[in-house]
């Protein structure tokens, strides 16, 4: 995977929107993709909670070493039987499920990470994004590109339904479920006139999910 050709801003982006829907007042946090810890130390700033994050490309993990309390370097995979048993009380996933092999396998492994009342929070890009649904629709192509919903590095990809669907079979309850970043473009609207805007979904590139766990 070409992790290091990356555009610029792609390991230090603050994701502004996800920050609403941390909980009040956590001890812990674990930010998992952290790049260079940008947005984790934001996080440490607001709350002054424990950080902790996982990055996979180590010239940023040892940049987030520099702002975070603890980070690892590689694979999330790698590490995920080393976190302590409930203990997080946030757990993020900010774009990285879809890079992942088998993200339903870490998605079942960090339950057991997870305070009594912790939350684990997710950014999952939205296949049926408008751009995406009419090139394949319209365009008969799939076009693989250096970021976003196309991203070249992305192995699964996700709509809102599915998304929905991968938690609850894994036992997690939903608290919040919903689009973000939503396009400024009138082409989703004129698409979904001919289907009585039944499709308002293809809006959204991304869906933040926030979930709990109960056993």
């Amino acid at each position: 995977m070409d992790y290091e050709n990356k555009p610029d801003g792609y390991y230090d982006n603050i994701r502004h929107e996800m920050i609403k829907y941390l909980p009040e007042d956590p001890k812990t946090i674990i930010d998992i993709g952290c790049g260079n810890g940008a947005f984790a130390s934001v996080l440490k700033e607001r709350t002054s909670a424990e950080v902790w994050g996982i990055e996979y490309m180590d010239s940023e993990a040892q940049l987030a070493k520099e702002k975070l309390d603890k980070v690892f370097s590689g694979k999330c995979e790698d590490y995920l039987d080393e976190l302590p048993d409930q203990y997080f009380d946030v757990i993020y996933f900010n774009d990285v499920l879809e890079h992942l092999v088998d993200p339903y396998m870490v998605l079942d492994k960090v339950k057991s990470k997870l305070t009594i009342d912790g939350v684990l929070i997710s950014s999952i890009p939205n296949v049926r994004y408008h751009n995406t649904f009419k090139r394949v629709l319209v365009n008969k192509d799939w076009k693989y590109e250096d970021f976003g919903v196309m991203d070249r590095t992305h192995l699964r990809f996700f709509t809102e339904k599915s998304i929905l669907r991968m938690y609850e079979e894994l036992g997690y309850s939903i608290v919040v479920h919903e689009g973000i970043n939503m396009s400024k473009s009138i082409k989703p609207y004129l698409y979904n006139i001919l289907v009585l805007f039944t499709q308002l979904d293809i809006r959204y590139p991304q869906y933040a999910t926030v979930a709990t766990y109960k056993k």
